[in-house]
């Protein structure tokens, strides 16, 4: 955990994400990310230099199978604030509309859903689960189906909401974050979703793999290149 700490120190340095007064809901979807993210915000509070809120927010999709209550029991013996919206979005995206690109639509019905929850709560900072291996498979996904070069931000300001989204795991690399949550015994829900493990962004977590084996070279050096970038910006 040492290390998931650290790098969010380091992006709540370079990047300001957190300021004094605010309440941080974290997007809780029960994976290993999310609820390492959680956790890390909540250990990050007890020595931050900012003072904030902070809670937890999971959209329920309707899946057969997934079951909140280890999440539930997570957040109440730590005093978290837990807020479950049920849905059947995933019954709409694969049943009903059958989408060939499911994925997409998800993301966006989950985070008008989240932006939502955050308005109705008061609170000011979405942070996401989304960590540096993710900000790599954005930026390659974007280049090979896209045609172009781009990847989310660090923060993200929406004009049309009041909630503003954070990524406090952006220099974060996937296998640290796992080993914080067997290391710390974080408990993670089993993702029900059809897509799950089918998507262009497994593949090209595969390819970063073989890039990283092949040239001998840390991910994270394209993390940081990345992440400088937004800093120039």
């Amino acid at each position: 955990m040492r290390k998931v700490l650290g790098c969010i120190k380091r992006a709540q340095e370079e990047f300001d994400m957190i300021q004094d007064g605010d309440v941080v809901g974290v997007g809780v979807s029960g994976g290993k990310d999310s609820m390492v993210l959680l956790y890390a915000l909540y250990l990050y509070k007890h020595f931050s230099p900012v003072s904030y809120e902070l809670k937890a927010l999971t959209v329920d999709m309707g899946f057969e199978g997934f079951d909140i209550h280890s999440i539930e029991t997570f957040c109440r013996s730590r005093n978290i604030d837990f807020i479950h919206a049920k849905t059947e979005m995933g019954k709409l995206i694969f049943e009903e509309k059958k989408e060939n690109n499911p994925c997409s639509l998800c993301s966006r019905m989950r985070r008008g859903l989240l932006n939502r929850l955050c308005d109705e709560n008061g609170i000011t900072k979405l942070a996401l689960g989304h960590h540096g291996d993710d900000l790599i498979g954005s930026f390659f996904m974007s280049m090979m189906f896209e045609s172009r070069l781009n990847s989310f931000k660090p923060v993200t300001v929406f004009e049309r909401a009041e909630v503003i989204q954070i990524r406090p795991l952006i220099y974060a690399e996937e296998r640290d974050i796992y080993e914080a949550a067997e290391k710390h015994s974080i408990p993670a829900v089993t993702n029900p979703c059809p897509a799950s493990g089918h998507t262009q962004r497994e593949a090209v977590k595969e390819l970063t793999e073989v890039m990283e084996k092949t040239t001998g070279q840390p991910r994270s050096h394209i993390i940081n290149a990345l992440c400088r970038s937004y800093l120039i910006k």
